[in-house]
């Protein structure tokens, strides 16, 4: 396989398992729970998943894939409730696979392309790989916040206990 298709195939699938991810977070929340904050300057896990709705809209589906950019970064980060666990992981799905199908319709002469996103001028190599980077980034805080507030050990390296390989049908990280 040629090293462009690995790159796309990589990062529509690491943000696919991250979105599956943060949706086993958010059914384990309640709706006061996703929305908790320890203060003003700290963000709840819906603020997060906001946030990274905006990230790939704009990034992705507006930089990379040309469509309009109608992001409000502000209001992701300044909702204070609005949406309920099962509806912040339908809106992050949708927005991952509109996102996943931009990624998958990129050619190997698109990549070195250059683009601005955000006042930055990147490739769309660099794009797509900020989008992974920052994604990944924020899963983890949002799976933090999960086991701080349950208590519970989410199962997601489970399959490692004891053997240090990955579980069938799963690519090692």
């Amino acid at each position: 396989m040629a090293l462009d298709r690995l790159f796309l195939d990589c990062s529509v699938s690491q943000l696919r398992k991250y979105t599956e991810r943060i949706a086993v977070c958010l059914g384990k929340l309640d709706e006061e729970q996703i929305w908790m904050r320890g203060g003003e300057g700290e963000n709840a896990a819906g603020n997060l998943v906001l946030h990274l709705c905006g990230n790939v809209r704009q990034w992705i589906v507006s930089g990379v894939g040309a469509q309009p950019d109608t992001r409000d970064r502000d209001a992701e980060f300044a909702a204070r409730s609005g949406l309920a666990p099962g509806d912040l992981a339908a809106k992050l799905r949708a927005t991952v696979e509109e996102a996943c199908s931009v990624i998958e319709r990129v050619t190997p002469e698109r990549l070195a392309e250059r683009i601005v996103v955000q006042g930055y001028g990147v490739t769309v190599l660099e794009a797509i790989y900020h989008v992974v980077e920052h994604f990944s980034h924020h899963t983890g805080q949002i799976i933090f916040l999960t086991k701080a507030l349950t208590g519970e050990d989410l199962g997601f390296y489970r399959h490692l206990s004891g053997r240090g390989a990955a579980a069938p049908g799963e690519k090692a990280p």
